[in-house]
C-alpha cells in the first residue's frame, strides 16, 4: 500500500501515513495514486480505477456515486473504491469505510491464514508406499528371526546380524536421494520452460493434474485491448493483427477489404487518431507498444492499420479539448478542417454518442440515421463480448477556437462503432486442446462479465454452449451442488476470492487434481488452496507469488502445458526408478532368507556387500533413469487416477518376478561356484557379479514401463544409461581385482569362464524382462 495518502481534516488537506487512516476519514485521491483503504465514493471527476487484482477485471472501472444494491458483486461496487486498488484517471473525495484487516484485501489476506494447504498426491503415495514396504520388512525380519531362532537354533548375536543384513538388503537407501535428484532436474527443465518451481513436490504434481482453472486476462488472452471490430451504417468488418504492430488485414464477411478506398472508414480512422491521449510508438528494436491508457491505445492501432499516419501540420493539430468524465461518458476534440472550417470529433460511449448525433455518414453522404439499426447490431457486438465505442464528427464555424460540453450539441454525423476485447492468444488455444487430448479439464474463473467470459470461452473452446455460472449463481448454491456446477461447467464469470476458493474445493471433494492460475490478490486463497498453485510472474502480486507453488516468467498458458508434461515424465522417471531398484533389494534380501532357510554355513553376499551393491547401483544405473525423455505419447494419456498407488499390483508383481530371478541366478551362481571346489570368498564375488550383472541388463529393459526397450532407442536413447553402464562395469573391476577392495570386502579375481557366466545370467534377466512386458502388452491389447 502507498505510505502516503490526502487526507482533508479541519477543512484543510493532509500528508499523513496510511495506516493512520480511521473509519470516517475524508480523503482526496488523484490519478496514480493506489487507493489507502475502503472508501465510498462521495464526489468523483472522471474517476477510473484499476481494480484487476481484486477482480481480475482487464480494462479499467469507471466510477460512479450513485448507490448499488446491497448483495451487488465486488466488480459492480461502482460507488466504491478498495484498498491496494489504484487510481489510473480523474479524482475523488471519499469517504474510509473500512481500514486493514476489515478491507476487501485485508479480508483476503485472512481467507489465506486460515487456507488448508494439502499434502501432494506425490508425497501422500512415498508415506504410504514408505510405510507398506517397512511394514513388509518388519514382519518379514520377525520371521526371519523367530525361524532361526525355534527351527535352526542360531546364536543371538548370529540370527541379530541375519536380521540386520535382511534389513540392509531390502530396504533401498538410495530412493529418497534417486527421488530428489529427479524432482531438482524437473525444478530446472520447468525454469528453462519459463516454469519457476517454489515447491519441489509440485514438479511431480503438475503431472496429476485432471482440472486447470485459469484466470483469462493475461494468461488466455494478450492483456492487451485490441479493436477487432467496425461497424458502418452499411458494412461490419473484422480487423486482424496481432499485438500492437500498424499491420493488419480488414474483412468483410470473410473477404479481404481495402479499407483507404472507403471513406467513412478512412474518416472514422481519423477519428479515431486524433480524438486520443494514445500515442503509438516504435523502439529502436522496431518493436511497436502504445503510451496511454488501453483503450485509447486499441484506437490509435486500428488507425494505424487502416492506414491513417498522424502528420505534423495543422490540419492535425489539436485546437481545443474536452477530456473524458464519467459522468459525460464521451471526449471531444477541435481541429482544423477541409475548406477553411473547422471539426469536433467525438468518441463515446454508444448510447451517449447516438443522443448526441442527428446524421450516419454512408459513402460520401449524410442520412438521418437509424437508431433501430444501430442497436441492434451494437447490441450483437456486445453479446460477443466486445466493449464499444461510437464516434462521431461534427463541422463548426472556422472562428471557433474552443469547444464545451454545452455547445456541442445533437447534430453529430456518426460515422461507426468500434468492438474492442482483450484478444485470446493463439498458442493458448493450442495448449488447451493438448491438455483436453492428456484428459485435462480446463475451466475459465474470471472477474469480467458473463458476456465476456462466454465469448472469450467460446474463442478458446471453453465451455462453449453452456451459458457461464456467476458469482450469484455460486453463493445460491450449497457444497454438494456447487460440486456438480463445477463439474459440468468450465466457465465462471463475476467470480469473487470466495468464489475461486470454493470451486477449488468442490473440485477437490470431486477427487480431482486441480492446478489453479492467478495474478491478482483476489487468487491468493484459491492458490493456496489448490494441489498446484500457479501464479503469473510478470504482473501477478506479490501476494498470489508467495500463496502458489509455480511462477510463470512468461505469463503463458502454454507453460502450464509443458510443465504437465514435464510433471508426468518425471512420475514416469520416478515410477521406473522405483521398478528398478527394488528388484535389487529383493534379490539381496533372497539370498539373505536363502541361507536361513538352507541352514548354510555362510551368507551368499555379506552385509557390506550388500551396501556395496545397494550403494553403486543406486549412484550409478538409478541415477540414469533421472534423465530417461519422455515416452511417446505421454501427453496422450488420461490423468491417473489420484488414489493409484506408486507401485500398481501389476508393479508388483514385476518386482517380484525379477527379484526371484535375478536372487536365484545369483544364488545358483554362488552354490555352482561352491561346488566345483571354489573358496567361498570367489563364489561371493561371483555372486555379487551377478547380482549387479542382472541389474544392469534390467537397466534398460526399465527404461519403457511397458514398450519394448530392444530397440535402438531402448539400448541407445539415454546416453546416460550407456555411461552409468560403462562407470558401474569399471567399479565392479576395481571392486574384484584391485588389491585393496579385495581385503576390504573379502573379494577374488574372476577367471573368463566366469564373466560369461555372470553376462549369460544378465542376458537372461533381460529376456524375461522383455517377455512380462510382452505378455503385459498383449493381455492389455485383448481387453480392449
Amino acid at each position: 500500500l502507498s505510505l502516503e495518502s490526502t487526507v482533508i481534516r479541519d477543512g484543510r488537506r493532509h500528508r499523513i501515513n496510511a495506516e493512520e487512516l480511521v473509519v470516517g476519514d475524508i480523503v482526496w485521491l488523484e490519478a496514480g495514486d493506489r487507493v489507502p483503504a475502503d472508501v465510498r465514493l462521495v464526489e468523483i471527476k472522471g474517476l477510473e480505477v484499476e481494480e484487476a487484482i481484486l477482480t481480475g477485471e482487464s480494462h479499467p472501472v469507471q466510477k460512479s456515486t450513485e448507490a448499488v444494491a446491497e448483495d451487488a458483486p465486488l466488480g459492480d461496487r461502482l460507488s466504491l473504491a478498495f484498498s491496494g486498488t489504484v487510481v489510473v484517471r480523474g479524482t475523488a473525495r471519499a469517504v474510509v469505510i473500512a481500514t486493514g484487516t476489515d478491507t476487501e484485501v485485508g479480508q483476503i489476506g485472512k481467507m489465506v491464514a486460515e487456507v488448508e494447504k494439502l499434502q501432494t498426491p506425490l508425497l501422500q503415495k512415498i508415506d504410504r508406499f514408505g510405510l507398506w514396504l517397512s511394514g513388509i520388512i518388519l514382519l518379514v525380519a520377525a520371521a526371519l528371526f523367530a525361524f532361526g531362532w525355534f527351527a535352526r537354533a542360531y546364536e543371538v548375536t548370529e540370527l541379530f546380524m541375519l536380521v540386520v543384513s535382511l534389513a540392509v538388503a531390502a530396504i533401498p537407501e538410495g530412493l529418497p536421494a534417486i527421488m530428489t535428484i529427479i524432482l531438482a532436474l524437473g525444478v530446472r527443465r520447468m525454469a528453462n520452460r519459463n516454469a519457476i518451481v517454489r515447491h519441489l513436490p509440485a514438479v511431480e504434481t503438475l503431472g496429476s493434474v485432471t482440472v486447470i482453472c485459469s484466470d483469462n486476462t493475461g494468461t488466455l488472452t494478450r492483456n492487451e485491448m485490441t479493436a477487432r471490430e467496425v461497424l458502418t451504417a452499411s458494412r461490419r468488418f473484422h480487423v486482424k493483427g496481432e499485438g500492437c504492430a500498424p499491420e493488419g488485414q480488414f474483412e468483410s464477411e470473410g473477404q479481404p477489404v481495402d479499407v483507404g478506398a472507403d471513406p467513412v472508414v478512412s474518416e472514422l480512422a481519423r477519428v479515431a487518431a486524433l480524438c486520443n491521449d494514445a500515442e503509438l510508438l516504435r523502439d529502436n528494436e522496431g518493436q511497436w507498444s502504445v503510451e496511454g491508457e488501453p483503450t485509447e491505445g486499441a484506437l490509435a492501432v486500428l488507425a494505424a492499420r487502416a492506414g491513417f499516419k498522424p502528420g505534423t501540420g495543422d490540419a492535425d493539430r489539436r485546437l481545443d479539448a474536452i477530456p473524458f468524465a464519467s459522468e459525460r461518458r464521451y471526449m471531444a476534440t477541435l481541429h482544423d478542417g477541409p475548406d477553411d472550417s473547422r471539426v469536433v470529433y467525438l468518441k463515446g460511449a454508444p448510447e451517449r454518442v447516438l443522443a448526441m448525433c442527428s446524421h450516419q455518414r454512408v459513402g460520401d453522404d449524410d442520412e438521418a440515421i437509424d437508431l433501430d439499426y444501430w442497436r441492434e447490431k451494437s447490441d450483437a457486438i456486445a453479446d460477443d463480448g466486445y466493449r464499444l465505442l461510437a464516434l462521431a464528427s461534427r463541422r463548426v464555424d472556422a472562428d471557433t477556437d474552443a469547444i464545451s460540453p454545452s455547445e456541442l450539441g445533437q447534430e453529430f454525423v456518426l460515422l461507426g462503432m468500434v468492438g474492442m476485447m482483450d484478444p485470446p492468444r493463439e498458442e493458448a488455444i493450442t495448449a488447451i486442446e493438448q491438455a483436453r487430448q492428456a484428459g485435462i479439464q480446463v475451466k475459465m474463473i474470471t472477474g469480467d462479465h458473463a458476456k465476456t467470459a462466454r465469448s472469450i470461452g467460446e474463442m478458446m473452446n471453453i465451455g462453449r454452449g453452456k451459458e457461464p455460472i456467476t458469482g450469484r449463481d455460486i453463493e445460491d448454491a450449497d457444497d454438494t451442488e456447487l460440486i456438480g456446477l463445477a463439474r459440468e461447467h468450465d466457465v465462471f464469470a463475476r467470480t469473487s476470492p470466495e468464489h475461486k476458493l470454493r470451486i477449488v474445493e468442490a473440485l477437490q471433494r470431486n477427487h480431482d487434481v486441480v492446478a489453479m492460475t492467478g495474478d491478482g490478490v483476489n487468487d491468493a486463497p484459491a492458490l493456496k488452496r489448490a494441489d498446484v498453485g500457479v501464479a503469473m510472474g510478470i504482473k501477478g502480486t506479490e501476494a498470489t507469488k508467495q500463496a502458489a507453488d509455480m511462477v510463470l516468467a512468461d505469463d503463458n498458458f502454454t507453460s502450464i502445458e509443458r510443465a504437465i508434461f514435464e510433471g508426468r515424465t518425471i512420475y514416469d522417471n520416478l515410477k521406473k526408478t522405483i521398478l528398478f531398484l527394488l528388484p535389487t533389494n529383493g534379490a539381496e534380501a533372497l539370498m539373505v532368507l536363502a541361507a536361513v532357510i538352507l541352514a548354510l554355513e555362510h551368507l551368499p553376499i555379506t552385509p557390506v556387500q550388500i551396501l556395496w551393491v545397494n550403494m553403486i547401483t543406486a549412484v550409478t544405473l538409478a541415477l540414469a533413469l533421472a534423465f530417461e525423455p519422455a515416452e511417446e505419447g505421454v501427453m496422450r494419456r488420461p490423468p491417473r487416477p489420484p488414489k493409484e498407488p506408486i507401485v500398481s499390483r501389476y508393479g508388483m508383481v514385476r518386482i517380484a518376478a525379477i527379484a526371484l530371478l535375478i536372487g536365484v541366478l545369483s544364488l545358483g551362481s554362488f552354490f555352482g561356484v561352491r561346488a566345483n571346489g571354489a573358496s567361498i570368498d570367489l563364489a561371493r564375488t561371483v555372486a555379487v557379479n551377478t547380482l549387479v550383472a542382472g541389474q544392469l541388463f534390467y537397466l534398460f529393459s526399465s527404461r519403457f514401463l511397458v514398450e519394448p526397450s530392444y530397440t535402438r532407442a531402448g539400448v541407445l536413447g539415454n546416453p546416460f544409461a550407456l555411461g552409468a553402464a560403462g562407470l558401474l562395469i569399471v567399479f565392479q573391476l576395481i571392486f574384484t581385482y584391485t588389491p585393496i577392495f579385495q581385503l576390504w570386502f573379502s573379494t577374488e579375481g574372476l577367471a573368463p569362464m566366469h564373466w560369461l557366466q555372470i553376462v549369460g545370467a544378465g542376458v537372461l534377466v533381460f529376456v524375461a524382462a522383455e517377455f512380462e512386458k510382452a505378455v503385459a502388452r498383449y493381455v492389455t491389447a485383448r481387453r480392449r
